[in-house]
């Protein structure tokens, strides 16, 4: 790890979660996540593999990574890289195009002016918190721009499935940390398992495992990053222990909680040098 890598992030709010950070050399192993990454390079460049490429995000580029999309991360050019990113929620998205299917956007680099200005004004007063107004109005305009971008015919999940499926997204939600069975959600959402399943990744583009413990480690990286031991951050989010918690966090974030804890320990210990 470089001495100038570091992290800053907020917490997620409305489905909505901002992050600007920078690296010199390498980034993030492979790993995948349950909501849509959507970045734009501030300067240098990052390679990532996504979809069986490897891709490079140049200054000024955005970036639009699917849900559920392996992909890593490390620094192009000697000078390293620094980005800004807004993880959201495909469930707001869907919301913010009538109910129809988070689109899917095939060129995942590219020359994006206004993704671009939607980033830099989402990043205006960072750190300070987002209004709620002005979070519902960023989700509103990414969810245009990303399906401005997507080849696909927008598809609208009927009625009855689209309430089942967000009937056992309320259930996951309210019940994490907990271990919740097949049975529960055939009998919250009225589908069998396999359905559910299919309509559930159709809907917000992840299983209903993963969304849920995606749920548990966005709630470990906020314990992490105020310090907390992680033996005491395992055990508040459900994992059997410390071990249990770094796998599944190394394949949610890319790196391991540790490394997490010294990249926003950087931060804090060095005031005035985020972006």
């Amino acid at each position: 790890m470089c001495a100038s890598d570091q992290i800053r992030f907020e917490p997620t709010t409305a489905g909505l979660q901002r992050l600007t950070a920078r690296f010199g050399g390498h980034a993030f192993d492979l790993h995948r996540h349950e909501t849509y990454a959507v970045g734009l390079t501030l300067w240098g460049a990052q390679s990532f593999h996504y979809r069986g490429e490897l891709r490079t995000s140049g200054a000024g580029q955005v970036m639009v990574i699917h849900p559920d999309e392996t992909h890593d991360g490390h620094a192009t050019v000697d000078a390293g890289f620094a980005y800004r990113m807004l993880y959201v929620d495909p469930a707001s998205v869907s919301a913010a195009l009538d109910g129809a299917a988070p689109p899917f956007v095939r060129d995942v680099v590219a020359d994006d002016p206004a993704l671009g200005n939607l980033l830099r004004e989402a990043f205006a007063h960072f750190p300070q918190a987002l209004e709620p107004l002005a979070v519902d109005a960023i989700v509103a305009r990414l969810a245009e721009l990303l399906s401005a971008r997507s080849d696909a015919t927008p598809r609208r999940a009927g009625r009855t499935a689209q309430r089942a499926v967000e009937r056992a997204r309320d259930f996951l939600v309210s019940e994490a940390p907990r271990i919740v069975a097949s049975e529960e959600l055939e009998k919250v959402s009225g589908l069998d398992r396999f359905a559910l399943s299919r309509q559930f990744r159709a809907a917000f583009g992840t299983s209903p495992h993963r969304f849920q413990v995606g749920q548990r480690l966005v709630k470990a990286q906020a314990l992490i990053g105020r310090g907390t031991a992680l033996s005491e951050v395992a055990v508040a989010t459900g994992f059997a222990d410390q071990s249990h918690l770094t796998r599944h966090f190394a394949a949610r974030f890319g790196l391991t909680p540790g490394r997490w804890r010294s990249l926003v320990s950087t931060r804090r210990s060095r005031p005035g040098t985020g972006h």
